[in-house]
């Protein structure tokens, strides 16, 4: 470790308020050694691993970090704040800042010996030497495991991180010792990860071996990190009562856990709280709950769905419903993709009265056009039939696991059978993600657990979601999206302007985020069917034209005014026009990532007079996806085109204004950072999101 951290790489009077400002802080360290090639791009990288999850840690412990390509070999930056800076903790502000630089293809020998670290922050003789130690030299060698020069000689010293590096341990028994069940002490194995494998999983296993030591159960940990990870034996894994699951990232070989009790929660929940989930894995071995391989607890109470696992404990059914209705929707889209675009295809070919052909399978000839525009058009017409079913199923996937699919899709076809539509296939996804739920806390012999997810649950849960969809709330949904259908078709005039205003704003608001989708799939489900009304292709038309706009304009920007960006940006804006023109919105995340409180707001005034002419144009479109290459099917091309240019012109110029009024602040800041390029963004500029 002694090439990763130096003296010059310890700050102990940490001044920064906020986590980007000690990034930026730690950062430019790295770079004053040529650690960090570039400043900008490594902190946008920074910013986008926080983004993922928050990385302060309970114990006033904050942990920034990523792998990156302007990182030129694994580097350590440490900082101590007297105020405290919050990362996330639910314990409050972080004062020990650590920022963990690595590679992106970083050798195993190095990644190790910081994973050895992460597991020793777990130490509190470790932290509470640093928050003693008042020289950076002395930190520096604390850190680096050596014994700092003020502590020589003293009989007790701090484990070193070398002492910690092991990728699994067993930890052995204490003076509560509770038995297994032979007599023996209780069992448990464990999987830790986390996205970048460098810090978290091994904090988190760390954590669960002491807390083992402390329940008196013995515990095995698998970490799944960056340096690649060793499998736990098979007969370790055959000889557990019990498995914690803490991943934030799919678990490698999950299968080999297949039939024993089963916690499953994010990599955090390992970190604060591994003694509940110590107790909680021994309830349900207690109770006989086990788990089948990728599914929920047959018996009952299951363990975390697949979009609360990388969630907090402590989410409110708002963000859980959310992400639900996200499951489905993230699983539908990309059928529509497909079915749209093989249908605009068909159109494109042999006009809008293919879809009146008769089937391919009797009438095709291979060296007629309309055969092959029929063929694209009944093809995509099928795979546009499952966006329903798609959607009702998945939202119950997200809800109940795989046990939810079965339900799901039964209701989604109903609502499709009885013209209930994509507010037919919401209600049934939720309907059955909460029956799914219902049946799973009933109590069962345990004879009858290895049947439960393949034929009880599927069996009573499609047959109650069926009876609800056909009897009970089918008619008044059906009823409901007619009635939507109807003003939809009587939109006209300033009204249809401003509900594209609204669909554009949406649209650019998170950039392919939840309200994106949202917006994306309200203009998707109008143009799912055969026929679709002329205001359903207006709508779409306005959604993906407003889509369009936030790419091209950042593109546009670093071309006409590129000093306003740094090299990295001016490198994303080449590659933002084409994401741009094939309608990608999340082409224009890396700037507002870096600057949002310009580039959000900027962008949605821009999508905004777009979605608005797009409408008062009368443009329409068929396809839902595909930007300017589908612009041959589009109607009132040209003037479309004009929709979009103007909205990306205000962008751009918006964009150009509030970036060029912060230009004082930035020559400011560059000067006292050292004495930046004033061509190039200050360092202390630019403003990452936050997690």
């Amino acid at each position: 470790m002694s090439d990763m951290i130096s003296a010059d790489l310890v700050d102990l009077d940490l001044s920064a308020d906020t986590k980007e400002a000690a990034a930026r802080a730690l950062a430019e360290r790295m770079a004053a050694r040529g650690r960090v090639t570039d400043l900008e791009g490594f902190l946008a990288d920074v910013a986008a691993r926080e983004a993922q999850m928050p990385t302060g840690l309970d114990g006033g412990i904050g942990i920034p970090h990523c792998r990156s390509e302007h990182v030129t070999e694994p580097t350590l930056a440490f900082g101590r704040s007297a105020r405290g800076i919050d990362f996330g903790a639910a314990d409050g502000p972080a004062d020990l800042v650590f920022l963990i630089a690595a590679p992106a293809g970083a050798d195993d020998a190095h990644l190790t010996i910081l994973s050895a670290l992460a597991r020793q922050l777990m130490n509190a003789e470790f932290t509470e030497a640093l928050r003693a130690v008042g020289d950076p030299a002395d930190a520096a060698a604390l850190i680096r495991g050596e014994e700092p020069a003020a502590a020589a000689g003293d009989e007790d010293s701090v484990a070193t991180p070398a002492a910690a590096s092991a990728g699994a341990a067993t930890v052995g028994t204490g003076d509560r010792e509770e038995p297994g069940p032979s007599g023996r002490p209780f069992r448990i194995v464990a999987v830790t990860s986390c996205p970048t494998g460098i810090a978290h999983t091994y904090m988190a296993a760390e954590s669960l071996e002491n807390a083992g030591r402390e329940e008196g159960v013995e515990v095995v940990v698998e970490t799944q990190g960056s340096a690649g990870f060793d499998r736990l034996d098979p007969a370790v894994i055959a000889a557990a009562d019990g498995v914690i699951l803490a991943h934030d990232v799919p678990v490698r070989e999950k299968d080999r856990f297949a039939g024993k009790p089963t916690v499953d929660t994010g990599v955090k929940a390992a970190i604060n709280r591994p003694g509940e989930l110590i107790g909680e894995v021994r309830g349900k071995a207690a109770r006989g709950e086990v788990t089948a391989a990728g599914a929920t607890d047959p018996s009952g109470a299951a363990g975390a769905t697949p979009v609360e696992r990388g969630g907090d404990s402590g989410e409110g059914y708002g963000t859980k419903l959310r992400k639900w209705l996200m499951s489905g929707v993230s699983y539908m889209v990309p059928f529509v993709a497909a079915g749209g675009l093989l249908i605009a295809l068909g159109f494109a070919i042999g006009g809008y009265e293919i879809n009146k052909a008769p089937s391919v399978m009797d009438h095709f000839v291979w060296t007629q056009a309309d055969s092959w525009a029929a063929l694209l058009f009944q093809i995509g017409g099928v795979a546009f039939a499952f966006l329903v079913p798609v959607l009702a199923g998945y939202i119950a996937y997200g809800m109940a696991d795989r046990p939810g699919l079965v339900p799901g899709f039964v209701g989604g076809s109903i609502a499709l059978t009885i013209d209930a539509g994509f507010l037919g296939g919401l209600a049934a996804g939720l309907i059955s993600g909460a029956v799914v739920l219902a049946i799973q806390r009933v109590r069962i012999p345990k004879a009858l657990r290895g049947i439960m997810p393949v034929v009880v649950i599927p069996l009573i849960s499609a047959a109650v979601v069926g009876f609800l969809m056909f009897v009970v709330i089918g008619k008044p949904i059906a009823s409901a999206q007619s009635a939507m259908t109807d003003w939809l078709n009587g939109l006209s005039g300033a009204n249809a302007v401003l509900l594209g205003a609204l669909l554009g704003l949406m649209m650019c608001f998170d950039l392919g985020g939840p309200v994106n989708k949202v917006a994306y799939t309200f203009a998707t489900a109008g143009i799912a069917v055969a026929s679709p009304s002329d205001s359903a292709m207006k709508i779409m038309a306005a959604v993906m034209a407003a889509g369009m706009v936030p790419p091209l304009a950042m593109a546009l920007a670093t071309t006409v005014r590129g000093r306003l960006f740094n090299a990295a940006e001016r490198e994303n804006g080449k590659a933002a026009w084409v994401l741009g023109a094939s309608f990608i919105s999340e082409g224009a995340i890396p700037f507002a990532a870096a600057d949002p409180l310009r580039v959000i707001p900027s962008s949605m005034v821009g999508g905004a007079v777009t979605g608005a002419l797009s409408m008062a144009f009368g443009a329409t479109l068929r396809a839902p996806h595909g930007g300017i290459f589908v612009v041959p099917l589009i109607g009132n091309p040209l003037l479309y085109l004009v929709a979009i240019a103007a909205g990306v012109c205000v962008t751009t110029a918006l964009v150009i204004v509030l970036k060029g009024l912060r230009k004082p602040a930035r020559g400011a800041t560059a000067q006292g950072a050292g004495g930046a390029d004033p061509s190039a963004p200050a360092t202390g500029a630019k403003q990452p999101v936050a997690a």
